[in-house]
């Protein structure tokens, strides 16, 4: 293949509309807009969202909900997750969970939760722990340590 052999796909490319360019292009006099009007002119027309004075409807429907900015957002992670990446007897705490990929970021703290089961003997170090996680982890020999 040569340089002077290259080509764009077959229809990818259009020659481009010559737009107001007397009667001949099909897009003569009027260049498609019509006669005369608001859309017609230059700068298009009204902004998005106008209804022609009429009260919008983003002004018509009221408003819903608030964000708190109080708000804490904590990272979650369940028995089940910690039960298949730590090994017996480990010692879990949040840089533990950072490494293992079963959280992101600490945010505003970290949240064991009980969904699975969990046979080893671990010590899980959390901000928090739901009642069922709290069990698991006691049942199977472990200890739940509040930071």
């Amino acid at each position: 293949m040569k340089l002077h052999e290259l080509a764009p796909a077959a229809g990818s490319n259009r020659p481009s509309k010559r737009i107001g360019r007397g009667p001949a292009s099909g897009q003569g006099k009027t260049a498609g807009k019509g006669h005369k009007g608001q859309k017609a002119r230059a700068g298009s027309g009204p902004r998005p969202g106008f209804e022609g004075g009429q009260m919008p409807l983003q002004r018509r429907v009221p408003k819903r909900g608030f964000n708190n900015i109080f708000a804490k957002e904590i990272a979650i992670v369940n028995v089940s997750a910690i039960e298949e990446k730590f090994a017996d007897g480990a010692v879990v705490d949040v840089e533990a969970l950072k490494n293992a990929g079963l959280i992101k970021d600490e945010l505003d703290g970290v949240k064991v939760l009980g969904n699975g089961d969990i046979t080893k003997k671990l010590t899980i170090k959390a901000n928090a722990f739901s009642a069922g996680a709290k069990a698991k982890i006691e049942a199977a020999g472990g200890k739940a340590e509040i930071l």
